[in-house]
């Protein structure tokens, strides 16, 4: 069993960039919740525990807290941001509400040496209002702001905290922090591989499976073309790949993702219901609604096809774990629900669904389809939304959206693939807003087309791409020049937080 760390989650959006952190460091991790108690920490027997942030104020009587018998376990803890309030408040120190807080990049000094920090002053992502007043008994401080206690310890119980964000690229030498952490004060050796998590995979599908079948799946993105080549290598022979083209696919895609894999050694279907899917979102506007609902004829559609194979009892699916944690599948809030997560109907009529990827970051999963032997095309493909354009278009959808929104999607894609440092995901958004324009001598009043391009190295955050203004006003030009619908064009400047990558 690989050494391991335990996340334990008191609700911070940034949990799951903890855990990325310590895998990128070779030491396995594994969020909990942070209802666990110190007798079942004990019997896991973690190297040690990171207690994330989180949206409340520990001195309140309904504030998220952990078992305080965690700290008498002697395993090297870190606290980060709400993880060091709650910290040090359990232990007796105070934390009270900040005269106005800190929010962005803000200078840390260290002020003791500490096998923690650098001694060197730095920049790092602050996002908090409260702070801590006064410290336990036994704790220092090891660096701090204008205004607030930035970081302290208890050296001699290996406890330790940060009020800022190390786990985000932010934080200057965030990931060195957290390497200290790991390897000198965890004394972690390092043995976490993906490797390892192949061959354990692979072990585990072949005894839960036998000689059964599986139905996988199959969109052609990254995720699934990778949970495919797992499935293939565990037991060959025994896939069957459906593609479902829902009709919400980008311009051609369908044709292209056929192309692809019909030539593997896969069984592939592809079922056309372009017509059925456009049914079911007929009149529906509400994003979540619309997730659920494909999500659900997604399964029954899975359902159908796979009574015409035969008996085929399990169901396997590309689900990573960034969809598990904004579907709410660990202590979070749901941000929003992924169609193959938070959209499964109860009734589900598989014997078990299989989701050999649903522990791995996009990052270790385009790793993994790199050892597993897929082209780079393929493994460094943008993401796209399971749900497809129907996230994509603002309100409700109709063939006539999807055309437009395929048309300006195309031209987007054109335009951006061919740059030499192009953004790491961008797409076009049908939004619901209409707007005033003049083409030819003609009034026209039509809906406004949005651009969407971001920078991102692990998709829980992002920042937007500044793209040229020489690509913005030639991608205008085009959208507006070759699609008649269409008269105005805009870009959206917003970063995750707060806005997610997809609109709905």
């Amino acid at each position: 069993m690989n050494e391991h760390i335990l996340v334990l989650d008191f609700g911070g959006q940034y949990k799951e960039l903890i855990a990325g952190a310590v895998r990128k460091l070779s030491v396995h991790s594994e969020i909990k919740q942070r209802h666990i108690t110190a007798d079942e920490i004990r019997q896991l027997a973690p190297i040690g525990i990171i207690l994330t942030g989180g949206p409340n104020s520990v001195y309140m009587p309904d504030s998220p807290q952990c078992d305080p018998d965690i700290f008498k376990l002697g395993i090297p803890i870190l606290g980060i941001c709400y993880g060091t309030q709650m910290m040090c408040h359990t232990l007796g120190g105070e934390v009270t509400p900040g005269d106005k807080g800190e929010y962005g990049r803000i200078t840390v000094t260290p002020s003791q040496p500490s096998a923690l920090l650098p001694q060197q002053p730095f920049n790092a992502l602050m996002s908090h209002k409260d702070t801590v007043a006064r410290l336990p008994d036994g704790f220092i401080t090891t660096a701090s702001t204008a205004s607030c206690i930035a970081a302290c310890e208890n050296a001699e119980r290996k406890l330790y905290g940060v009020q800022f964000h190390p786990e985000t690229k932010h934080t200057d030498g965030g990931q060195e922090i957290i390497r200290r952490f790991l390897y000198g004060i965890c004394g972690a050796a390092g043995d976490y591989k993906l490797d390892d998590y192949i061959d354990t995979q692979i072990q585990r599908i072949r005894q839960e499976v036998g000689k059964e079948n599986i139905l996988l799946a199959l969109s052609g993105g990254v995720d699934s073309s990778v949970c495919a080549s797992l499935l293939s290598k565990a037991l060959p022979g025994q896939i069957v790949c459906i593609f479902v083209d829902h009709g919400l696919m980008r311009l051609n895609e369908g044709d292209e993702i056929e192309h692809i894999f019909a030539k593997r050694k896969l069984r592939f279907v592809r079922v056309n219901v372009k017509e059925r899917f456009l049914a079911k979102l007929k009149g529906v506007t509400n994003p979540e609604v619309k997730r659920k609902l494909i999500g659900e004829e997604f399964i029954r559609v899975f359902e159908e096809e796979a009574a015409k194979l035969g008996r085929i009892p399990y169901l396997a699916q590309g689900t990573i774990y960034p969809d598990v944690v904004e579907s709410g599948g660990t202590h979070g809030a749901v941000i929003k629900s992924h169609h193959n997560v938070g959209g499964l109907p109860d009734n589900l009529a598989f014997a078990k669904v299989i989701e050999p990827l649903s522990g791995l970051f996009k990052d270790e999963v385009r790793l993994l389809g790199r050892k597993l032997g897929l082209p780079a095309f393929l493994v460094s493909r943008q993401p796209f939304p399971g749900p497809g354009l129907a996230v994509r278009i603002m309100g409700e959808v109709t063939e006539k959206k999807l055309e437009v929104l395929r048309g300006a999607d195309a031209i987007l894609r054109e335009e951006l693939d061919g740059m030499r440092r192009r953004p790491n995901q961008y797409f076009a958004v049908l939004t619901d807003t209409l707007s005033v324009g003049v083409k030819g001598d003609d009034r026209t009043y039509d809906p406004v087309i949005a651009i969407r391009s971001v920078t991102t190295e692990d998709f829980m955050t992002c920042e937007y791409s500044p793209l040229p203004h020489s690509i913005l006003s030639r991608l205008s030009l085009r959208i507006t020049g070759e699609i008649p619908s269409v008269s105005r064009v805009v870009y959206d400047i917003t970063s995750k937080p707060p806005a997610t990558v997809e609109w709905e």
